[in-house]
């Protein structure tokens, strides 16, 4: 996306990164609506985490739209990204994941799968993920953030993980790959709970708004 990262302080070599966005969802749990547009200071949470992408860094970003595609792209189709729609976003995650996968054409070194409804990842979160990634010990090929003993997101992993992938079977996507290697996972211990916030719910939207005292936002193109 036009910037490139040095991170490390010239102790570690500067490395590739692609990262899938993916923002195919039906949004069912929020009305049917695309979560992906929501709008923190009125700025779509979709744009948000390309903004941060790129400051991070990140050298090529795939955007997989499906469900409510015709309100995303127009969203974003001024970023230097690729969009990928996925024409049967029911399969689930899984299908919408290796559509980003394969349509990374650079040579990278490692891969970022990002959610596009996570309200306060912002371009520090990125860089420090990738300074993990690039101290991991030898043989680990992904890594994930691990909150309070929670899971988040995003999530890094090595070229040759996403080689395996679309190798293998339609079921296939990062997760399956993780619970087949778990010897070459490595859970990434922070404190840093942007990793951890999502929306898929009312409930969720009334959190982040107590928790933090801002509000999410529908913008006037998503109808009620």
């Amino acid at each position: 996306m036009g910037c490139i990262l040095k991170g490390g302080g010239g102790l570690y070599s500067r490395v590739v990164i692609g990262a899938v966005l993916l923002a195919a969802g039906a949004g069912s749990r929020l009305g049917h609506r695309p979560k992906s547009l929501l709008e923190l200071g009125g700025v779509p949470l979709i744009r948000r985490t390309l903004i941060a992408l790129s400051g991070a860094g990140v050298d090529e970003v795939v955007v997989v739209t499906g469900h409510h595609a015709d309100l995303i792209e127009p969203v974003v189709q001024e970023f230097p990204v690729t969009l990928v729609r996925n024409l049967a976003p029911d399969e689930g995650q899984v299908s919408s994941q290796r559509l980003g996968l394969g349509a990374l054409v650079g040579k990278l070194d490692a891969v970022i799968v990002a959610l596009a409804d996570q309200p306060l990842l912002n371009a520090q979160d990125i860089s420090a993920l990738i300074g993990a990634w690039k101290k991991r010990p030898s043989g680990i090929e992904v890594l994930h953030p691990l909150v309070n003993g929670e899971r988040g997101n995003p999530v890094i992993f090595s070229t040759a993980v996403r080689e395996q992938i679309l190798a293998g079977s339609a079921r296939i996507g990062c997760r399956q790959w993780q619970a087949d290697n778990a010897a070459s996972v490595q859970a990434w211990e922070n404190d840093n709970r942007r990793y951890r916030v999502d929306i898929d719910t009312p409930e969720d939207l009334q959190a982040f708004e107590a928790s933090t005292g801002h509000v999410l936002r529908w913008p006037a193109s998503v109808p009620a």
